[in-house]
């Protein structure tokens, strides 16, 4: 699975840094949707 070298989360610079900052903040927030909707349920 870690094939990869650098897989260390660390504040990156740059747009590729706010790009995954966003698409963090995006999935997180899907998640905790999916998970209050089956809370709910």
């Amino acid at each position: 699975m870690s094939d990869r070298p650098r897989v260390r989360i660390r504040p990156l610079g740059g747009a590729m840094g706010c790009l995954m900052m966003i698409l963090c903040s995006i999935i997180a927030s899907v998640l905790l949707t999916l998970v209050l909707n089956l809370l709910v349920r």
